[in-house]
């Protein structure tokens, strides 16, 4: 019997609406649901006071794929907005990533190598560092650690740096020169309009049901259509059989503000402990506004609970191995296929949920 659509989509965001836009080029049709109200997952944008708020967290699309680049622009052009966030620490402001601005900010130091041996004379030397605390001081030192990493970074996942894995800090660049780029990569920006704007525009002409939970009919909706992309939670798809995936999630606290600039940059984060949250974002900064008030959203980190939105993977060892059980149970699938942060588990950035969704949409036998 024929199905009504060649896909059902579980979740409108990049990953899902990435494959439904490549497969209408193919002709082939797709049914997109989402459980929440509004498209674009986590990267959704919605306008207050005439600027494009990053309801979710700020989304500042990066790489060094240019094919990838030219892609979204090909949907939407993007600007040139450039990532160069501050920290914030006991009154002091500091430039970030880890560069000469840093070092001549927390030491007054104004070379490269009165940086080095400032830094070398702070270090505690590990070969083999078993945790975050332990590369961090390996790699930066104890004052550079103290200031701008422990304390953001334990509000952030909730846990003791000593307790987290070295991969979160890895991310992290560390520089000798006078350079806030945040991003090494060639390209970088926001989509002008919003994400909002690029996510209806990959929908365009396909159909779409919000407020739609996949979980409360599941194998109706899934008797629509021939193959399903679901890009929603692993473990949840199994009903937790091997127990649930730990996340940290994030509250946001959402401001208007009566005056033209809150804090003149688009992310400041706060790394002193006693500080309840992580950041401030000034969202009107990610497209230039001159707009006459501004919007800013505080971050509060959580662990994730049922009603949460998930953010974060927390890649320890007992969640990898319950992980890897989950995707041994989707290798046995032929008519569902998993894709996306959640259901890989994944912290992935925006342009490789972008690639991975390309590269399904080549396999011939989905």
């Amino acid at each position: 019997m024929k199905k009504k659509y060649d896909y059902l989509i579980v979740g409108a965001g990049l990953y899902g609406c990435v494959f439904a836009h490549e497969m209408k080029k193919q002709g082939k049709t797709s049914l997109v649901i989402d459980k929440r109200e509004h498209l674009g997952g986590n990267v959704y944008t919605e306008k207050m006071e005439g600027i494009n708020v990053h309801m979710y967290g700020p989304h500042i699309f990066h790489t060094n794929d240019k094919s990838i680049w030219d892609y979204v622009n090909s949907i939407v052009p993007f600007n040139r907005f450039t990532n160069s966030p501050l920290a914030f620490y006991q009154g002091k402001m500091f430039n970030l990533p880890f560069n000469m601005n840093t070092y001549t900010q927390l030491w007054g130091i104004l070379t490269p190598e009165e940086a080095k041996v400032k830094i070398a004379t702070q270090i505690v030397p590990n070969a083999n560092p078993k945790n975050l605390e332990e590369y961090a001081l390996s790699a930066v030192g104890r004052d550079i650690y103290e200031v701008l990493i422990k304390g953001y970074t334990e509000k952030q996942w909730g846990r003791k740096c000593k307790d987290l894995p070295v991969s979160i800090i890895k991310r992290l660049p560390v520089r000798f020169t006078y350079d806030n780029n945040y991003y090494n990569d060639a390209y970088q920006g926001v989509p002008i309009g919003g994400y909002t704007l690029l996510i209806e525009r990959l929908l365009d002409g396909i159909e779409v049901k919000l407020n739609t939970d996949f979980f409360a009919d599941k194998e109706q909706l899934q008797n629509l259509a021939n193959h399903t992309i679901y890009t929603g939670k692993i473990d949840q798809f199994y009903d937790y059989k091997f127990g649930k995936l730990a996340y940290r999630s994030v509250t946001f606290e959402h401001l208007i503000v009566q005056k033209k600039s809150y804090q003149g940059n688009a992310l400041v984060n706060y790394t002193d402990i006693n500080v309840p949250y992580t950041r401030i974002i000034e969202h009107k900064h990610f497209e230039f506004g001159n707009q006459p008030n501004t919007v800013i959203s505080k971050e509060f980190p959580k662990e994730s609970a049922a009603t949460d939105e998930p953010h974060y993977p927390i890649g320890d060892a007992i969640n990898k191995t319950r992980f890897a059980q989950y995707k041994k149970l989707t290798q046995e699938e032929k008519t569902i296929s998993f894709g996306g942060r959640l259901a890989e588990y994944k912290y992935y950035d925006m342009h490789q949920v972008i690639a991975s969704a390309l590269s399904k949409c080549k396999i011939k036998e989905i």
